[in-house]
């Protein structure tokens, strides 16, 4: 056991990390957090759970929070994005590279042979708000920016305006806001456009044919948001049958084109005159070819690529990955820190005006787009699209990843299946004979305590997740 006077110790962390090492269940908080993977913000949940006997009433088994050396039950927080907590996002990553595969070569409850069914990746795009700095390539390599200059990769000023003053920051926060409803749209269209090139109704081809697809939301450069998206065609059951076979990829990409083009939405105000929203001219259709052929978007190509953006946010553009203000707050008082502190909104001084927001990490590009969405938010006519609260997304409210009801199993499937065999392997660990589930019953009943980590606790959960990314990158260096 360390002996050490803490009282000598500067450090809070590491003070609290040797008051938490000489615990005497020391072990079994060790085995919580290593059981979280390294999760950056678990969450503390207090109660109790029993299983009973439902022919005697016998409590056969009884677990509470106060067991554990910190009187609460950790659980993982979920968190998809990467700046929140890698351990989670990859998890999370992982479950929407197997759904999105599933759909595109079968497995999860899809059959194989939905690989022989016509399927297209899809990239729609914002238009222009202005020129930005960029790094444009060519066959021949890579050529200077507008600006004349000849950017590095990493330089920050690509994807920022050439003209600030003159850039278009209403339309780009408005784009963002409407991106979402663009893509309800052109799913709309793409269904009519279908049937209009198989020369039926829509009723008449719903009848022969179905659209499946899933996309995933990635924030460009310039912090304006693009979809890509796997479009599949399907027959009137879904996965388990091919379209007809007059249903080919070439009329699938020509139907892509058109509803594209002809998406549209009419933004009117007075302090923003009328805009069209739509998308832009950069669509890019693509045929995704079988697993294991010799093409750049094969199956298992697609739904990695897809997968890597799933766990993306507007973080990905230099902007923030967390609210501006709490949920209490709404852009008008005060917000609390998890243990009840309270403290000054970020963009809020209280009244719900916005105002100067140079303590941001944030580029002056971001931060012009931040304030746009609280300028626009006064705004009664755009109180609809919750600018103000969704600031740090630039304007972007919807969701990151989204799919058809058909396309392939779903997200709570999978970790639904994943709850189960980590069940079944804690019950074989600890020796207890397989439940009946005719005869016995679980209940409990578990309340939130609150979210994170003591300070001593955050150093191991950091340890935990260097050591597992070190023997990661080992196995995937060719390690054994």
């Amino acid at each position: 056991m360390v002996t050490l006077d803490l009282r000598h110790v500067a450090s809070p962390a590491v003070r609290d990390l040797l008051h938490l090492v000489n615990h005497p269940d020391f072990d079994r908080a060790q085995q919580q957090i290593e059981h979280l993977g390294g999760c950056t913000e678990p969450v503390r949940l207090t109660g109790h759970t029993a299983t009973v006997d439902t022919t005697t009433g016998e409590v056969l088994r009884s677990y509470t929070s106060s067991e554990e050396p910190t009187g609460s039950l950790l659980t993982t927080c979920g968190n998809r994005r990467a700046s929140r907590c890698p351990a989670c996002s990859r998890i999370y990553a992982a479950d929407t590279y197997h759904l999105i595969r599933a759909g595109l070569t079968g497995g999860k409850t899809v059959p194989d042979t939905v690989r022989t069914h016509p399927r297209v990746f899809v990239t729609l795009t914002p238009p222009s708000y202005g020129p930005v700095h960029n790094r444009p390539t060519t066959p021949g390599g890579i050529r200077p920016c507008r600006c004349r200059k000849l950017h590095e990769p990493t330089d920050p000023v690509i994807g920022t305006p050439l003209y600030p003053t003159t850039y278009d920051y209403a339309g780009a926060v408005l784009f963002n806001a409407h991106a979402s409803t663009l893509w309800a749209r052109f799913t709309t269209y793409l269904r009519r456009e279908l049937a209009a090139r198989l020369g039926m109704t829509q009723k008449a081809a719903h009848a022969v044919l179905r659209i499946s697809f899933a996309k995933v939301a990635e924030y460009q450069q310039r912090g304006l948001i693009h979809f890509h998206a796997v479009i599949r065609l399907d027959g009137p059951d879904g996965t388990s049958q091919p379209p007809p076979p007059y249903a080919t990829v070439a009329v699938l990409s020509d139907a892509v084109r058109a509803a594209a083009a002809r998406v549209r939405i009419l933004v009117e105000s007075d302090a923003v005159g009328e805009r069209d929203l739509t998308w832009g001219e950069q669509l890019d259709v693509r045929e995704i070819t079988a697993f294991g052929a010799d093409a750049e978007f094969t199956d298992q190509a697609v739904a990695a690529y897809v997968a890597k953006y799933a766990t993306k946010s507007a973080d990905a553009s230099g902007a923030l990955d967390r609210a501006l203000f709490c949920r209490p707050c709404q852009g008008r008082g005060a917000t609390l820190l998890p243990h009840g502190t309270p403290l000054p909104c970020t963009a809020c001084d209280g009244t719900g005006q916005a105002r100067p927001l140079p303590r941001l990490a944030v580029a002056r590009h971001v931060r012009q787009m931040i304030r746009t969405c609280w300028e626009l938010g006064k705004l009664p006519e755009f109180a609809h699209l919750k600018l103000w609260k969704w600031a740090h997304m630039l304007g972007f409210r919807g969701h990151f990843s989204t799919k058809s009801r058909r396309y392939s199993t779903t997200l709570g499937a999978l970790r639904a299946a994943r709850r189960a065999w980590r069940t079944e392997q804690a019950r074989s660990h600890a020796g207890l004979p397989e439940p009946d589930p005719d005869t016995t019953l679980v209940v409990g009943h578990w309340a939130y305590q609150g979210s994170g980590y003591s300070p001593g606790g955050a150093l191991l959960a950091a340890a935990v997740w260097h050591r597992r990314e070190l023997e990661r990158r080992f196995i995937a260096e060719g390690g054994c």
